[in-house]
């Protein structure tokens, strides 16, 4: 019972403070002073009794003592803490911070995440160690926990465009080129000037060109095949017209049948399949030159630039 009596005493101990320090209002005071009331009663514990004091006190507050059991996943809870650091806890918590970074250039990133960490204990509601940390995180390729450290540091601080350029760096490690284009734009929006994020807003853009494309599919809106808008071909009323004309053809039908029963594969098949086309092409144009332009300009596949960007820039 013991155990449990100390424990009561950290609660009545922290909602005591929480009077005082906690930037509450008086109805919410005086709600506290009755769930304080209860507890002395069920409990028969009182703060103010110094012989309880001496014998049920702890050393740590209940607040530091929740926060140190955090797990490592879980500390963004440590960015909500009502704890605010001392000055010398900050002041340590920026050495452990400066001395992660020394780490970092010496490429021991794991004695970095582990400064980040400590300072992060000390410090929780600096958003810059857990964007530090996010960078140590992808040097050890655990770009989840990176994205997840850079969303507390932006939950601290929305405007640390560098959260959001670190985000989009694990998001591109982890080949999600779209959730990257879009932390890179959040990043240029909060410093414009920023040529990496501009770099790397383009190199998220090319890749989701590229990605369509190896899928077969333009990148518009419209989707597509091979930068085609396969809905507007099949919704033009003209070609589909002509296609069905085509097909009912005895020539036309003749000329396919052989190609589809063609087993060898080779220059036969190949040969009969040019042939259908050209004549296939050669009907069109004579009987509706206007929609050939018009297939054409559907069909145009979009210019790539010859540019080669620079892949993305490491942490900074």
């Amino acid at each position: 019972m013991a155990d449990v009596k100390r424990l009561v005493f950290s609660i009545l101990t922290f909602l005591e403070d929480q009077k005082k320090t906690g930037g509450l209002d008086d109805e919410q005071v005086e709600s506290l002073e009755v769930a304080i009331q209860c507890l002395e009663t069920v409990y028969r514990l009182t703060t103010s009794d110094q012989k309880q004091v001496a014998q049920y006190r702890v050393q740590r507050n209940l607040l530091d003592i929740f926060n140190s059991q955090l797990t490592e996943t879980d500390t963004e809870f440590s960015t909500l803490s009502l704890h605010e650091p001392t000055a010398e806890e900050k002041e340590e918590a920026e050495r452990l911070k400066n001395k992660g970074n020394d780490f970092m250039k010496s490429e021991k990133f794991s004695d970095a995440l582990e400064s980040y960490t400590q300072a992060i204990k000390l410090d929780g509601k600096n958003a810059v160690y857990y964007c530090n940390r996010a960078a140590a995180y992808s040097k050890l390729n655990k770009h989840q926990q990176a994205i997840e450290d850079c969303n507390r540091a932006l939950s601290i601080d929305p405007s640390y465009s560098k959260a959001y350029g670190r985000m989009g760096i694990a998001f591109t490690a982890l080949n999600d080129h779209e959730s990257a284009r879009e932390c890179y734009r959040k990043a240029l929006e909060l410093d414009p000037d920023n040529q990496s994020y501009q770099n790397n807003l383009e190199i998220a853009e090319q890749k989701l060109r590229e990605a369509a494309t190896g899928a077969g599919f333009a990148a518009g809106p419209a989707g597509g095949l091979g930068g085609m808008d396969i809905g507007s071909l099949l919704a033009n009323p003209q070609l589909m017209n002509m296609a069905t004309n085509m097909m009912s053809n005895p020539q036309m039908q003749q000329m396919l049948s052989s190609i589809m029963t063609n087993q060898s594969g080779g220059e036969g098949g190949l040969a009969n399949l040019l042939q259908a086309g050209q004549q296939l092409a050669s009907q069109i144009q004579q009987q509706n030159p206007e929609l050939v332009q018009q297939l054409r300009g559907q069909i145009q596949r979009p210019g790539e630039s010859d540019e080669n960007p620079p892949p993305p820039e490491g942490q900074q």
